[in-house]
């Protein structure tokens, strides 16, 4: 079983023309449990930031316009996988079994990316090398 978990949320683009990745938060998930929660958090989190509410009291009226319908809905498919019981039960089962988990969706500038895995497999992916070399 693995106990523990580390989980990244990152952006990517394009800057100065060179593919580049910004960390949007790092968190070492001591349960299953927990590592689920916070991808659920921050995918929630970056789909109220990429499409808040227009009429929240902080906004000027009239300060937002609408995207083109045609552009990608980063936010409905990362709020999607937020409310997608099976999707949930999916990664939990990935990462409980050891794999990488990530979660990834774009619009036409950048990448979004949610990534969990299971320390004690890290652990164990650092040790192989050692433990398969041949002895002189």
């Amino acid at each position: 079983m693995h106990d523990e978990f580390l989980c990244h949320v990152t952006a990517y683009g394009v800057c100065g023309g060179m593919w580049v990745g910004v960390p949007l938060g790092t968190y070492r998930a001591p349960t299953l449990a927990l590592a689920m929660w916070w991808l659920r958090d921050r995918a929630s989190w970056m789909a109220e930031r990429l499409d808040p509410n227009p009429d929240a009291p902080y906004f000027p009226p009239n300060s937002m316009m609408p995207v083109s319908v045609t552009a990608p809905d980063v936010p409905g498919v990362l709020r999607a996988w937020c409310g997608d019981i099976f999707q949930q039960e999916l990664a939990a089962e990935e990462l409980a079994a050891g794999h990488l988990v990530r979660i990834a969706t774009s619009d036409d500038t950048t990448e979004y990316e949610l990534l969990a895995e299971s320390v004690d497999a890290l652990r164990m992916q650092r040790t192989l090398p050692f433990l398969s070399m041949p002895a002189a």
